[in-house]
């Protein structure tokens, strides 16, 4: 496998028992990535895209099949080297933000920092380098019931961001967002990915897809289509 691939899965298959039935949310995907593409992860309710995203931010582990990540076979570690791995190499934004309200914005960013022993100097320099590359430069000392939807989500990308992840992993990044708000978050998304991030983001929502460069669609647990698009804004 050639180092600039960043995600590899071969045959990746996730099944689920639910009483007497076997969900087969995930149906042997075969799927490469390379190192600083911008895709999105479509598909409706039930195409398997969530499962696909928690086996490939090693979040859950294939029933069967194997997974690369960043040259790494992962889909055969235990729990915690998974933990480790997601530590050093993918950061998470989520649709609820998941801030902790009573923190600054610059606290809530150098958390990952904290759990990785960074001494707190370093952590801070940072985490305010963070937050002024998504621009909250100025809103550092701010709350996030003292923020807008769209600063808390950029306070949410630049602790994606802190650890420096080879891979961005977004879900539904503007799902609790308006259509302006959505616009903006995903601008910066482009932006990042301009300079060099890897970025996958899983949505069902087509104009938030049409931002990536390349559109994989699932249906019933497979690939149903993968294209190449120019993003949203092209040309303008």
């Amino acid at each position: 496998m050639t180092n600039d691939i960043i995600i590899r899965t071969e045959g990746l298959t996730k099944h689920y028992v639910l009483g007497a039935e076997t969900v087969k949310a995930v149906r042997g995907v075969d799927l490469e990535i390379r190192r600083g593409e911008f895709v999105a992860i479509m598909g409706p309710s039930g195409s398997g895209k969530s499962t696909f995203m928690n086996m490939i931010g090693c979040l859950d582990t294939p029933t069967a099949g194997k997974y690369w990540l960043n040259g790494q076979l992962v889909s055969d570690l235990t729990d915690d080297e998974l933990a480790r791995v997601r530590n050093r190499e993918i950061g998470f934004v989520f649709q609820t933000f998941n801030l902790l309200p009573r923190a600054t914005a610059l606290h809530n960013v150098e958390l990952p920092l904290i759990y990785a022993g960074v001494p707190a100097r370093e952590r801070r320099k940072r985490a305010m380098e963070k937050l002024e590359l998504v621009g909250l430069g100025d809103r550092m000392d701010h709350k996030p019931p003292e923020m807008s939807g769209g600063q808390r989500q950029r306070v949410a990308i630049a602790r994606a961001l802190v650890n420096d992840p080879a891979l961005l992993l977004a879900d539904e990044p503007t799902g609790n967002l308006d259509s302006q708000t959505s616009a903006e978050i995903m601008a910066q998304f482009e932006e990042l990915n301009r300079q060099g991030q890897t970025i996958v983001v899983v949505t069902h929502e087509h104009d938030i897809a049409a931002h990536a460069r390349r559109q994989v669609h699932l249906k019933d647990g497979i690939i149903e289509r993968d294209f190449f698009n120019e993003p949203a804004g092209a040309g303008v």
